[in-house]
């Protein structure tokens, strides 16, 4: 399988696919949702939310804080994580600007 060249595609589609990306496991999923209720969340506490080890849900994190969407803080020996919410408007724009370029009334000839 050959190597993907991502210098083929403009900035704007690269991010767009890091994102999907990132957002591609239902673990981030999960994990971005129990974010979005409680606000905030030491990340060893994630391990009684989300049935995964914590070495993993670390990884899960990484990802995410990779492109932007979690922000961290470290106390002590723990890592409280909140969703950025700069870039979550940002990502949401930018997914809502893919979408929004769908014209339903246009037929495709399918």
């Amino acid at each position: 399988m050959g190597v993907t060249k991502t210098e083929n595609f403009t900035t704007h589609q690269n991010e767009l696919a890091a994102l999907a990306k990132a957002l591609g496991h239902p673990a981030r999923i999960a994990i971005l949702q129990h974010l979005l209720k409680v606000n905030a969340c030491i990340g060893g506490e994630l391990v009684a939310e989300i049935p995964l080890a914590q070495p993993t849900i670390s990884r899960h994190l990484q990802a995410l804080k990779a492109v932007g969407l979690l922000q961290g803080t470290i106390s002590g020996t723990s890592v409280n994580y909140c969703i950025n919410s700069a870039r979550w408007r940002e990502v949401q724009q930018l997914f809502n600007g893919l979408f929004d370029t769908y014209v339903a009334e246009q037929d495709c000839g399918c």
